[in-house]
């Protein structure tokens, strides 16, 4: 983090009652430091009683130096990625289950966010995907993921077909599920299990993971990040098959088209308390055996 912390917006999980005591609380710890605080608009909406001015999201990355984002790492994800292009840092509070982005406890939230602003805390820098969705050579529609990019049937239990490409080569042929195109922070997600492989965060890489092959040897691979991951939809006979990006928007897709996923030209900043240690939270998220 290179700038100076003046403002930070808030941000929390929607239509959540425990957000707001937490908010309130945080609000008024930041106040206390001589912080402008600015609200998520639509955060705002569920929090009665906020002393603070709002912002649409889609112009508060101009405005703030620093994000809090009180909630899960679904709240997390749809937050990291408006704000990427602002390179605004974030910082995650956890009131979901997992937590593997929003790693500050919320009972201890006051205390590890005053370490952080005090410049104690470590920083980490991780990769986004930009998506693509090209039909009859015009691209129909584009997004951007923190977690992952899925190809995935719809909602008949039939199989679909796609082709795979990698910087334009041909790699398989696919009946199954589906397909996840992970970048490393996703890589613990969906496609962790569908039996894809964990990547350290720090890896510049990307995971190409199959959701229930019909050839078993269909094996998950992982690519360099510079690499342009294609999947042709090839025949869907009348099946129906989506486009989903971190498992919060989708597209329907068609016979002929084509999922263009790369890494985007933004990447999401996170602030984690000091002495964090990526293997101590996949062992106490993930329930690994611990060293005896």
């Amino acid at each position: 983090m290179d700038k100076k912390i003046k403002t930070v917006g808030l941000f929390g999980k929607y239509q959540d009652q425990a957000v707001i005591e937490h908010l309130h609380r945080l609000e008024e710890f930041l106040l206390g430091r001589q912080l402008k605080i600015l609200l998520d608009q639509d955060t705002a909406e569920h929090i009665p009683g906020a002393k603070s001015p709002t912002r649409p999201r889609a112009s508060i990355g101009h405005e703030i130096n620093l994000a809090i984002v009180v909630g899960g790492d679904g709240t997390l994800l749809n937050v990291a990625r408006e704000l990427a292009p602002h390179h605004v840092p974030l910082i995650g509070v956890n009131l979901g289950r997992l937590g593997f982005l929003t790693d500050v406890p919320a009972e201890h939230m006051t205390t590890e966010i005053g370490k952080i602003l005090d410049g104690d805390y470590q920083t980490e820098r991780r990769l986004l995907l930009h998506a693509e969705i090209m039909r009859k050579g015009r691209i129909v529609h584009t997004a951007s993921a923190f977690n992952d990019v899925i190809v995935s049937k719809g909602e008949l239990a039939r199989m679909i077909e796609f082709e795979t490409y990698l910087d334009g080569e041909f790699v398989h042929s696919i009946r199954g599920d589906g397909i996840i195109v992970a970048s490393p922070t996703g890589s613990t997600a969906y496609a962790l299990s569908s039996g894809g492989p964990i990547l350290h965060p720090t890896l510049d890489a990307i995971a190409v993971v199959p959701i229930c092959p019909h050839t078993l040897s269909n094996r998950p691979i992982v690519v360099s990040s510079d690499s342009i991951v294609e999947i042709l939809v090839s025949r869907l006979a009348g099946q129906h098959a989506h486009a989903n990006f971190d498992g919060q928007s989708r597209i329907a897709l068609k016979d002929g088209d084509r999922v263009y996923v790369r890494r985007a030209e933004h990447e999401v900043e996170l602030l984690h308390p000091s002495g964090r240690s990526h293997f101590e939270m996949m062992r106490i998220k993930l329930h690994w055996g611990r060293k005896l």
